[in-house]
């Protein structure tokens, strides 16, 4: 038997508890030897037990009530692997403290982007990011300068991200299509000017870009290059992407992952407060795009950047007791 994407996303969508229902929902998707690789500060859990242990439980604890809010869901292949992916929110009563952050006892959504490959009827790997940096500054935790964009980032402007029927191939290749040449486009900078990326070519004029805690999210080019392009790039200019474990499309919209996939020196100052370290570093980091047409006009973006932050040797989670298993 195989797990299609209709049977996954009743099990996902009939456990929106998780608070109740985690340990059922992981034993009925995921294999017993399943590759699990999380953000940090919880990283590799290997098998369905440490999936519990290290994943769910302390996110359970730490909010009793917890909620899955689903936007988007959408399936493909890529590299003859069968892919599922979601991403949206949890939410609930942030009552217990998390792996030290401090405890608000107020409600909080936590974004999420999550990567899934089946084989049979079980997950066997997957990749997942939640949004803490926004966590942190929800609860005033968050140690570095105020982030230069906004915190919003709601569902799709159509309501229409869960894909569980039919679509059509070409829609599904054309949204893949512009996807990699805009970040061909990406690649192509200059190390002077962001116009010889020629973005404008790629993304309506007033697109919206919703990124994680830390940087934020912007509306239309010059928000954007503002809040995130410019001082990205300052920081990173010699950054190189790869390493993709998962990029598939359906419908207008298209979804990626690298882990890690961007490669770089951190060589520019004052990249969310920090100066220039000159060290080596690496990204995980996830992407939902949205199409209307030839451009695109939506963005949901994934860093992990308690581990990248941690690479500049600036620990984010200072209280947290490293005691998982």
């Amino acid at each position: 038997m195989t797990l299609d994407k209709i049977t996954y996303w009743n099990v996902v969508n009939n456990h929106r508890d998780v608070a109740e229902a985690y340990r059922t929902l992981t034993e009925r998707l995921y294999a017993k030897d399943c590759n699990f690789n999380a953000g940090a500060p919880i990283d590799h859990c290997a098998g369905r037990d440490a999936i519990i242990e290290r994943f769910w439980q302390p996110l359970v604890r730490a909010f009793p009530d917890l909620e899955r809010r689903t936007d988007i869901l959408l399936g493909g292949q890529f590299k003859d692997g069968e892919w599922i992916t979601t991403t949206g929110n949890f939410v609930g009563h942030f009552q217990n403290d998390l792996f030290g952050l401090t405890a608000s006892g107020r409600p909080h959504f936590i974004r999420y982007g999550w990567f899934d490959r089946i084989v049979g009827d079980q997950v066997v790997e997957s990749y997942v990011l939640l949004d803490l940096t926004r966590l942190m500054i929800e609860t005033n935790q968050w140690p570095l300068r105020p982030q230069l964009g906004e915190s919003w980032s709601p569902a799709p402007a159509t309501q229409d991200g869960i894909i569980l029927s039919h679509v059509d191939e070409a829609e599904s290749k054309k949204s893949l299509k512009l996807v990699e040449a805009m970040i061909a486009g990406l690649m192509s900078y200059d190390g002077k000017t962001l116009t010889s990326m020629g973005m404008r070519r790629f993304w309506t004029p007033q697109f919206q870009w919703y990124g994680p805690g830390g940087i934020g999210s912007a509306r239309g080019h010059a928000d954007y290059e503002r809040a995130h392009q410019g001082p990205f790039l300052k920081a990173f200019p010699d950054r190189i992407g790869g390493n993709h474990k998962c990029r598939i499309g359906e419908g207008t919209y298209v979804a990626s992952t690298g882990w890690p996939s961007i490669n770089a020196t951190h060589l520019g100052d004052d990249w969310i407060g920090i100066p220039a370290t000159g060290k080596r570093i690496t990204q995980r980091i996830m992407d939902y795009w949205r199409r209307e047409g030839g451009m695109l006009v939506e963005n949901w973006v994934f860093i992990d950047m308690v581990d990248l932050i941690g690479q500049f040797g600036i620990d984010l989670l200072p209280n947290w007791e490293r005691q998982l298993p």
